[in-house]
């Protein structure tokens, strides 16, 4: 383990230490420790003869091989995770909740996070058009509490019985498992049309919050209503966010789906590498909290999980901080094998009547016990809780803990009646009592019945570039669709949230134009428009595109002047090794053109050199070409300008060159730090 790993260790580290094995410089042996003389050649009758099942090494090593996968989730199947810690800022959450990890600004809290996509199969692509998953497992002093989260604030659906249909009408259609990781068919827009809750999850779907810039660069929410009670039993309903202190910011369209074919480990693979070089990702912890009393005060039911609180009627108040620090040992015993659920609480935090929330209580905890092979899940080393645990619950696979004793039931004698609950005082966890009244029914509240307030307020709320990307991103997937009925009923349906839009669609797939429908909601909730994030240059990459004959000086002072200010620069040139400026100076090339492109950068710095070479012309002019036409800063110095001339992009919004060393330097890092130029888009 690296210094900088042990550094970043916590309690939960140190309670893995005793799984964890390095098997270099040992000798072979079987999983009961025999050491092994040959594991080349199995067993034999005859040298040219029949294998013989006394083999029992053979029998274990490919019996274990078999079976080394474990049914893949099905959903959020692929995933990348890290641990890091929690702090929360002060102890001001006392007075809303009894959970300790909220409460003491002195308590580092180990955690486990795993990001996800949601549809694809695990091994799809990162950069797919699909909600992200943003699981948290806290490793607290009074047992594990899961924040199962997602990168979008609202659901698909009001009512978990339908979350089958949901996921089964999104998936590959079933009759040729086409198409993989994919929203653009036709049973899926099929199930919104006929399930027109979705109307407001779609919106979001089609936004640029689907095609997140990185797994760092994303906000995570606890989508559903819970409730924090306190010390005195006291209830206030809380909804949860995450959000990343780089900001929440996007890929554009045409740079996810190039991604996928030249990196479908992106942001995995950022998540790694940053993590590695210590730029270490953190996220705010935020609470929208709501008076008991104030529960019916809105134009929406809080516990339709559909819908959002407006921040501007309802703050989120900023309460403590994530980091993540530390990558995995190893993918599957770790990603694969943790056991997220949103039942997996601590005294404080407790549950409301959403009926979405309600069916997960009970679909999580099924899921484990398929997936990971019995009710024992919980001991798997990346599942066990930092605290001890007592009870008497026995055997069933994989059972690792050895209960001593002769007694396992409840109430006893024999052991004192141990192990016995504890009280609310001692810790105990205790149910909120809520009054609850009323006929057993199968129905939807008419409070829930309100399904395009939302989604139009949500369209309000995007600025111009924001809404001509969901525009596009409708024609795109409903372009995929073959039933013109499905189109049609889609276009109809969504002309409840805007009539323009909805027009706009129709005219494109060549159906007809909405008879009806429009919306009156003027209301907008600036918070939801990325436009409106967090903006910075740290970590972000650019490609710096250098030949032989550079200036030397100018390139060594730049190349420091971006590093100081956060930003990671990577050499691109004709080929690896390294090249030569024009006073001695040596860099190492990190890509050439064939092993590397410009989706995989945040913007480009033209150098070049006095090498003449028609193919790095050809090469270099594609590189920049693509990243002017997704948006990005480029930035010119030395030759890099004429380069810039020539291609008659040297007046555009966010390309940068100056001859003043220090004012170059300060644009292009701003510019940098603003992302993206839309102002090219909209010209």
């Amino acid at each position: 383990m690296s210094d900088e790993r042990k550094v970043n260790r916590n309690r939960k580290d140190e309670q893995l230490d005793q799984f964890r094995v390095d098997d270099r410089g040992k000798k072979l042996t079987t999983n009961q420790g025999l050491k092994v003389s040959n594991d080349e050649f199995s067993l034999k009758a005859g040298v040219r003869g029949p294998t013989i099942m006394e083999d029992f090494h053979f029998r274990e090593k490919m019996t274990h091989f078999d079976h080394e996968r474990i049914p893949e989730r099905v959903v959020h199947a692929r995933g990348f995770a890290a641990f890091g810690d929690f702090q929360v800022y002060d102890n001001s959450m006392k007075k809303y909740t009894r959970a300790k990890f909220l409460q003491n600004p002195t308590v580092k809290t180990p955690v486990f996070v795993r990001f996800s996509t949601v549809v694809g199969s695990r091994g799809s692509a990162d950069t797919v058009r699909d909600v992200r998953g943003f699981a948290t497992k806290f490793y607290t002093e009074e047992g594990n509490y899961d924040l199962v989260s997602n990168n979008i604030p609202i659901f698909f659906i009001q009512d978990a019985i339908k979350f089958p249909d949901m996921v089964h009408a999104i998936k590959p259609e079933p009759n040729n498992e086409i198409p993989q990781a994919s929203s653009a068919h036709d049973t899926f827009w099929d199930f919104v049309a006929n399930n027109q809750e979705t109307a407001h999850m779609i919106m979001w779907l089609m936004s640029d919050r689907a095609i997140p810039r990185s797994f760092r660069m994303m906000d995570g929410f606890g989508v559903h209503t819970f409730r924090l009670v306190n010390e005195e039993g006291k209830s206030h309903f809380v909804k949860f966010h995450w959000r990343s202190t780089l900001g929440a910011h996007s890929l554009v369209w045409d740079e996810a789906q190039k991604i996928a074919g030249k990196d479908p480990d992106f942001h995995r693979r950022d998540l790694w590498e940053n993590i590695e070089k210590g730029n270490f990702p953190e996220f705010e912890l935020g609470v929208q909290i709501l008076a008991q009393e104030d529960e019916f005060k809105f134009d929406f039911d809080i516990l339709d999980a559909t819908k959002i609180w407006p921040e501007e009627d309802i703050p989120v108040k900023i309460i403590g901080k994530m980091t993540l620090n530390r990558n995995v040992d190893n993918a599957f015993t770790e990603i694969e094998q943790v056991a997220f659920h949103p039942g997996h609480v601590v005294p404080g935090i407790d549950f409301t009547n959403d009926p979405l929330l309600q069916g997960r209580l009970f679909s999580y905890t099924d899921t484990q016990l398929i997936r990971l092979g019995g009710p024992n899940f919980h001991e798997i080393p990346i599942n066990r809780p930092v605290c001890p645990f007592h009870n008497n619950q026995r055997d069933g696979y994989h059972r690792q803990t050895i209960n001593v004793g002769n007694v396992s039931y409840n109430k006893n004698s024999l052991a004192g009646n141990t192990p016995a609950p504890a009280s609310v005082e001692e810790g105990g966890f205790a149910h909120y009592q809520e009054k609850v009244e009323g006929r057993k029914v199968q129905a939807r509240s008419e409070s829930f019945k309100d399904f395009f307030t939302q989604a139009t307020l949500f369209w309000n709320s995007m600025s111009q570039p924001e809404k001509e990307h969901i525009q596009a991103a409708f024609q795109f997937e409903l372009g995929k669709v073959q039933s013109k009925s499905v189109q049609q009923q889609v276009v109809d349906m969504f002309a409840n949230v805007n009539l323009g839009l909805a027009t706009d669609i129709a005219n494109y797939l060549g159906v007809n134009p909405p008879k009806g429908g429009g919306s009156n909601i003027k209301k907008s909730s600036p918070a939801l428009s990325q436009l409106n994030t967090k903006f910075s240059p740290k970590t972000r990459k650019v490609a710096v595109i250098l030949t032989d004959g550079f200036n030397g000086p100018d390139v060594k002072n730049i190349l420091k002047d971006l590093k100081a200010n956060g930003i990671q620069p990577e050499i691109i040139s004709e080929k690896l090794g390294s090249i030569k400026g024009t006073d001695g100076t040596e860099l190492k090339v990190d890509h050439t053109f064939l092993t590397s492109e410009s989706v995989l950068f945040d913007g480009v710095l033209m150098v070049r050199g006095s090498r003449k070479s028609k193919k790095f012309n050809k090469d270099a002019a594609h590189f920049i070409y693509e990243a002017y036409t997704h948006y990005k800063p480029i930035g010119a110095i030395g030759e890099g300008k004429k380069w810039l001339e020539v291609n008659h992009i040297e007046s555009a919004p966010g390309v940068i060159f100056s001859d003043d060393k220090g004012q170059f330097e300060k644009e292009f890092t701003n510019a940098v730090k603003q992302h993206r130029f839309w102002q090219r888009e909209i010209d």
